[in-house]
């Protein structure tokens, strides 16, 4: 399969997303430009993580303007995998692909650090390859991760099983010392209501060799590999 890796001004996580696709994965990757109005027969998109045009005005606010993402979302309208990643997930939100909105963190703080989500569901091309309750350990790098949705919005999230990942102890309880943002409801990742649209604020790239200190990160990357090879 071959991944499309789309590049703003600001990207720091582009090289990461490509490293682990082509060197860690042995698929096909391509880093694509915002300027760009074409996905070069890309069968997954990731929005990789960064500072996007800097996070002006706010975090993913202008790159949801780029030519690209005209693209990018006629991608996932005709059901094709999309994968934002903290500054990516930032994108999906502000571009409408993903519902809600993204705080500063509570403490006002830049958290970089290793935390544990727990899989929610499975049922995503990028889950389908973990088990319901699968606790990984993963790292985060963000200052605006605070997910935030309405009242209502958060009903109906929870009802049709959006929330694909949550932030939780180490052995999978929801206690609140876990929750590194303050994200309601502990959220970590959530998808649209087709499924194919998954954003998440920590870094599974960054957890795909022994190298970096862990390899969960996989579980979140060899599932596109795993839904694409079944599809």
């Amino acid at each position: 399969m071959k991944f499309g890796v789309i590049v703003f001004p600001g990207s720091n996580c582009d090289r990461d997303a490509d490293h682990a696709a082509t060197q860690v994965l042995g698929q096909a990757s391509e880093l694509i430009w915002h300027k760009d109005t074409d996905l070069k027969g890309a069968d997954a998109v990731i929005l990789p993580g960064g500072f996007a045009h800097g996070d002006y005005l706010r975090t993913g606010a202008m790159a949801r303007f780029s030519p690209i993402m005209r693209e990018v979302m006629a991608f996932a309208d005709r059901g094709g995998p999309v994968l934002g990643i903290c500054n990516g997930f930032q994108i999906l939100l502000e571009s409408g692909l993903l519902p809600g909105a993204m705080l500063r963190n509570r403490g006002l703080k830049y958290r970089c650090e290793h935390v544990h989500v727990r899989v929610e569901q499975t049922d995503t091309p990028f889950t389908c390859g973990a088990e319901a309750g699968q606790v990984l350990r993963i790292p985060i790098g963000h200052g605006e991760g605070n997910y935030f949705a309405p009242p209502d919005v958060l009903q109906m999230l929870e009802a049709n099983r959006q929330v694909v990942l949550r932030y939780t102890a180490p052995d999978g309880q929801l206690v609140d010392d876990a929750n590194p943002n303050g994200s309601v409801h502990a959220i970590a990742g959530i998808c649209n209501e087709r499924r194919n649209v998954v954003g998440m604020m920590p870094h599974p790239e960054r957890a795909c060799e022994p190298a970096l200190g862990g390899v969960d990160g996989l579980v979140i990357l060899e599932s596109i590999v795993k839904a694409f090879a079944t599809a």
